[in-house]
């Protein structure tokens, strides 16, 4: 039996074609899966009985199974997703003004071993297939769909455990499946951002490959600091990774926002915001700050409202696009890895 998540269409296409059957009904199976989001190939009714029988013999649409899920004050809902090998990831639905954002994974564990990250503590284990990423995303709406919410899920981040650009094949395949607007999942490109510590090689590829925004976790403005808190800054220094950002391939109108996560006494100060300012002016770019959302399985501490208020004015004050991203549900589990951390892995 096969995954049918597993197939891009053309794939399935070929199947279908080498069955001696018209390939055409890749397009039909691709609506159901991931515009109707079905679980199994008995209610496809435009579909004859005989090839629904040999559907169902050839092929399994899987799902993942919920582990355990908590819900914050603010609305915010952190998913533990047991997989079939008995490992775990997690993703976070996250709302918005008038819609939702799920933040997804990638992989299990995470091999960058970034120090102020809970998911490095319990190291790397595999990478995800596209179905397991791609079935976040369908149980995701599915379980909105069970509140009649469903259509209100419109933004998808690569923002969860592990490093996307490390299991590039699997992600740009999922990627196609998501942004297929007439029959995958019909999340448009512009709504879509894969975060990345640095991978250059990978991340020129992102840009010939798709249209989706990049987002780049930076964190720190000068070497010394940047290969502590993120050991890939040895391989690819920011020299190095500030001229890949300007050579980036994007739309006219699109920018790649830098993710800065303020730490207290690490890379919080005055001398850092305008180093940023200085780091980041070659580059169409915009700015996210984040707290620190503080564990008690890792040191740092976040900064206060008035500390990290103070460091985003220094941009505003010298024209730089920069928001203050809002840490939500901070209530419960929700930084990633916190969840998963609770099982002891």
């Amino acid at each position: 039996m096969h995954d049918i998540l597993e197939f891009s269409r053309p794939e399935l296409a070929a199947w279908f074609e080498k069955k001696g059957m018209k390939p055409f009904r890749a397009k039909q199976i691709f609506k159901w899966i991931y515009i109707r989001n079905a679980d199994g190939f008995d209610n496809m009714t435009d579909l004859g009985k005989e090839m629904r029988m040999t559907l169902s013999r050839s092929f399994t649409i899987p799902r993942l199974h919920l582990e355990n899920k908590e819900e914050s004050g603010d609305g915010t809902q952190k998913f533990l997703f047991r997989l079939e090998d008995g490992n775990h990831i997690e993703s976070v639905l996250i709302p918005e003004k008038d819609h939702y954002t799920l933040c997804i994974s990638s992989q299990v564990g995470c091999a960058q071993n970034c120090s102020f990250c809970l998911t490095a503590k319990g190291g790397f284990k595999r990478n995800l297939s596209a179905s397991e990423i791609i079935s976040q995303i369908r149980d995701a709406k599915h379980l909105l769909s069970l509140e009649n919410r469903g259509h209100l899920l419109s933004n998808i981040v690569f923002m969860g455990m592990g490093e996307p650009l490390a299991n590039y094949d699997n992600v740009a395949k999922a990627i196609d499946v998501i942004t297929d607007t007439d029959f995958g999942l019909k999340f448009s490109p512009r709504r879509v951002t894969v975060s990345t510590a640095g991978l250059l090689d990978q991340m020129e590829k992102l840009g010939r490959d798709t249209v989706v925004n990049l987002a780049v976790s930076l964190n720190a403005t000068e070497d010394e600091t940047r290969s502590m808190l993120m050991p890939v800054n040895r391989k690819y220094p920011l020299k190095d990774l500030l001229e890949a950002c300007r050579k980036y391939e994007m739309k006219p109108r699109n920018k790649i926002t830098f993710e800065y996560i303020l730490i207290k006494g690490v890379n919080d100060t005055k001398e850092d915001a305008l180093r940023l300012v200085k780091l980041i002016a070659p580059v169409k770019a915009k700015v996210n700050l984040i707290a620190f959302n503080e564990s008690d399985k890792v040191e740092y501490k976040s900064p206060s409202s008035q500390e990290v208020s103070d460091f985003l004015q220094i941009l505003l004050d010298r024209n730089v696009t920069a928001i203050t991203r809002k840490s939500k549900g901070r209530d419960i589990s929700a930084a990633c890895g916190q969840l998963k951390a609770k099982l002891g892995e």
